[in-house]
């Protein structure tokens, strides 16, 4: 097992952003992605680490940016040190399966998500008006269900806290109508061919967020690509409307937190080595269904 990573002050590059999971340097025309074992909840990131995690992360966005390249670009070049910029190879033990080397790109300010499941922010907005992103919904659906077909729902990116979901008009004024509609195009295909691929491993994906780009106008797909902290993945197994699902994600994390007298804000808790384990147990058993392969 890799040592646990922190922090990447080892790398001597300018930052380009520094996020609550992942540290991103400038390289010039590139950019590296390096993904620790921080992790964050309820937009607090925590102070204890969950090993392996950000192996899970980049390895599994890494599986399926090969996987989708058939239905849209994206900006991976490379999750090998040895082939990155000269001077990487020194930091090979710290990078290997962490890391990614990316084109850069000029982001499209938005997220794009799809659900395929009523749960979350679109769960509490249909509850109180019937509504999602302004999509009306059948009546009479209960928490967790199926929606009749995938909905594209995009949000803007919030500087900090939560983002916020705006109407697909909102989002076309944004970027622009023929931009707008080949990205909502995009973000359903990508969708529909996860969700295939992932219920026959007995994982539903209900949900998903996509971040894009452009380079030389062409349409990157950016970031991250189904992980467990993009995506909601739950057991088909135990699947059942009406109630919360057993998901692949940090969803075990959050439950134990609700348990506690804290207010979501900093400082956050102290987190016990039960819940460090169950939570990465959660994020490597995703990887495992996922891609057939075990963490080496």
């Amino acid at each position: 097992m890799p040592a646990p990573l922190k922090d990447t002050d080892f790398i001597n590059h300018p930052v380009f952003i520094r996020g609550k999971v992942r540290d991103v340097y400038d390289l010039g025309e590139n950019l590296l992605i390096v993904a620790t074992d921080r992790i964050s909840a309820f937009d607090v990131v925590f102070n204890e680490l969950i090993p392996e995690k950000g192996v899970v992360l980049n390895s599994l966005a890494a599986f399926w940016f090969d996987l989708t390249r058939q239905i849209v670009a994206n900006h991976m070049i490379s999750v090998d040190p040895r082939q990155y910029p000269r001077g990487f190879d020194r930091f090979a033990d710290s990078l290997s399966g962490r890391s990614m080397l990316v084109k850069k790109i000029n982001m499209l300010p938005v997220e794009c998500i799809v659900r395929g499941y009523l749960e979350g922010s679109a769960l509490k907005a249909y509850r109180e008006t019937g509504l999602v992103s302004g999509i009306p919904l059948p009546a009479g659906l209960v928490q967790a269900d199926r929606l009749p077909e995938p909905i594209f729902t995009p949000s803007t990116k919030a500087e900090s806290g939560h983002d916020v979901n705006i109407s697909y008009e909102a989002f076309s004024a944004l970027v622009g109508a023929d931009r707008a509609a080949e990205v909502r195009r995009k973000s359903l295909e990508l969708y529909r061919f996860a969700a295939d691929f992932t219920e026959s491993r007995g994982i539903i994906l209900a949900d998903t967020k996509f971040e894009f780009g452009l380079l030389d106008e062409e349409l990157m797909l950016a970031d991250e690509i189904f992980t467990p902290d993009s995506s909601r993945f739950w057991e088909k197994a135990d699947y059942q409307p009406g109630r919360a699902q057993k998901s692949f994600d940090k969803q075990y994390l959050r439950e134990w937190l609700e348990t506690l007298d804290w207010d979501k804000s900093p400082p956050p808790p102290k987190l016990p080595p039960d819940v460090i384990a169950q939570t990465g147990a959660k994020y490597k058993e995703a990887y495992t269904l996922l891609t057939g392969k075990r963490l080496a």
